[in-house]
């Protein structure tokens, strides 16, 4: 391990700093997986209560629960995407301004509180609706401070070599949430009465949040964000730590070249009025790139998802209590896709697989789509269409929100990753209501059938663009991909536009 000292002056208003390569050097170690399990479990969260939340509505307008309408029960899932946004937004300009460390322990907390309480609501009057969408606005809230904070903190401590495969399995691991969440809610609405079940389906969360809040407090900031925003010693200190815990395993570390050392001036504080000059005047090809590969994916994940059991039913005609079994082979099939391909995103390239995996899941829902026009599928051969298409989407749409985290300054790295998530998700929200729309009574089949051609041009858009304009970040350290703000390399200048060093495309 090197002696060098870490943040030495270099010149006025400058720091000069070796971490991001110390960092980028290190073996894989139980450091990482632990780290990567303390902050993973963010997407199975969410993954979880998105399920949960579907499986209940129905449970929840029955006389012995809640005696909700219809209307007022299919607004829980609606508050709950609206919370996302606002706590995209919100805590990712507090991630930028106060720190990784401090939000994913707030945003964990958040969670709790909002999804513990929900569990708590006791009737169908005017206070207990509002009661009702609160705590699931709140829940909502941390989820989507979740991805902010937790996307910048992971990108910002693995190592460059193992950056994409790690991002893209968390990632996936939405689908692993989704298949307890299905799991829990069919036990607890099974196995007991139906007012104390969706109540512990509401808690499944929050059991497994309190485990791993106590783990996050363990976990050291990101030196990337400290040394970036002056807090020179207590970097040095969070990177040392690092260190010692990667060597407690018997891993000697090498030392590292100084020439990698890198200069920069502390971060000012960027607002989102700020963040747009830069996302859309300084880098419009990579916010294009961004809002494309995330828009697409999320149109064509709540289209099917939040959809199929309506599918199930009305053209095939699986009852209720079956449709959980159909769902957990899809949601398998999701997840499967990120843990096994993952790695060829480091290996062959962003570029190619993002294309690849975008416009094949979009050519074979086509595919798929004129099967089902044809009325040849049942319901296990349409489940196992989705599983075939979503084990390359799901790799992709994982890939997706790695994109969005490491093609943009350090400095709004977090913001970036939540305006690109708000946008996905108002366009997200369109989907189900459209095909919802075009599935109808389930008296014709053609409305649908263009809907699927639809959600299939929709990825081939997207992959067609990241052929075009992706960024091949594969094996570069962040300080590469995406040069920070204030970072001045030896003998360097920062210029205006996209043809900043660092921007390599």
């Amino acid at each position: 391990m090197t002696s060098t000292p870490e943040a030495q002056p270099a010149s006025p208003g400058a720091i000069r700093s070796l971490i991001p390569a110390r960092i980028d050097r290190l073996p894989w170690s139980p450091f990482h997986t632990r780290m990567v399990i303390a902050l993973g479990v963010a997407w199975i969260l969410d993954g979880l209560e998105i399920t949960v939340a579907s499986a209940v509505v129905a449970t929840l307008t029955e006389a012995n629960t809640l005696h909700l309408s219809s209307t007022a029960a299919g607004l829980i899932a609606t508050v709950y995407l609206l919370g996302e946004v606002v706590g995209a937004l919100f805590f990712g300009q507090m991630s930028d301004r106060l720190g990784r460390k401090k939000l994913f322990v707030i945003t964990l907390a958040v969670y709790l509180i909002g999804s513990g309480l929900t569990a708590l609501t006791l009737g169908n009057s005017g206070f207990w609706l509002v009661f009702l969408y609160l705590t699931r606005f709140v829940s909502g809230m941390g989820i989507g401070g979740e991805y902010a904070a937790i996307n910048s903190a992971i990108d910002e401590l693995i190592p460059a070599r193992y950056r994409g495969r790690v991002d893209i399995a968390v990632n996936g691991t939405y689908w692993a949430g989704a298949i307890l969440g299905t799991l829990g809610t069919f036990i607890f609405l099974n196995a007991m009465s139906p007012s104390v079940g969706w109540r512990l389906a509401f808690l499944l969360g929050p059991v497994l949040g309190l485990v791993i809040i106590f783990v996050r407090r363990h976990l050291p900031e990101s030196p990337r964000w400290q040394v970036m925003h002056g807090h020179a010693a207590e970097a040095e200190q969070s990177i040392s730590y690092i260190e010692h815990e990667v060597e407690q395993g018997g891993r000697q570390l090498p030392a590292v070249d100084e020439r990698k050392a890198i200069e920069l001036s502390p971060a000012e504080n960027i607002g989102y009025v700020a963040l747009a000059r830069v996302l859309f005047k300084e880098l419009p090809s990579r916010s294009i790139y961004g809002a494309s590969l995330m828009i697409t994916q999320s149109f064509l994940y709540n289209a099917i998802f939040f959809t199929y059991t309506l599918v199930l039913s009305k053209f095939y005609g699986v009852s209720a209590g079956s449709a959980p079994l159909f769902l957990i082979a899809f949601a398998v099939g999701n997840l499967t896709g990120p843990l096994t391909i993952g790695h060829l995103f480091d290996t062959i390239g962003r570029k190619k697989m993002i294309a690849g995996t975008y416009i094949l899941s979009g050519a074979l829902l086509g595919v798929t789509a004129f099967l089902f026009q044809a009325d040849v599928l049942t319901a296990t051969t349409q489940t196992i269409c989705w599983c075939v298409i979503f084990y390359f989407a799901s790799a992709g749409a994982s890939a997706a929100y790695l994109t969005v985290s490491e093609i943009f300054p350090q400095e709004v790295r977090a913001k970036a990753i939540a305006v690109f998530f708000a946008i996905a998700q108002v366009f997200g929200a369109i989907a189900p209501a459209v095909y919802g729309w075009l599935i109808g009574d389930g008296s014709s089949r053609t409305p649908l059938f263009y809907g699927y051609l639809l959600g299939g041009g929709v990825m081939i858009i997207g992959g067609l663009v990241a052929a075009f304009i992706g960024v091949a970040a594969e094996g570069k350290s962040l300080e590469d991909v995406a040069l920070p703000l204030s970072m001045r390399r030896t003998g360097s200048t920062r210029v205006e536009g996209s043809a900043q060093p660092g921007y390599t495309t």
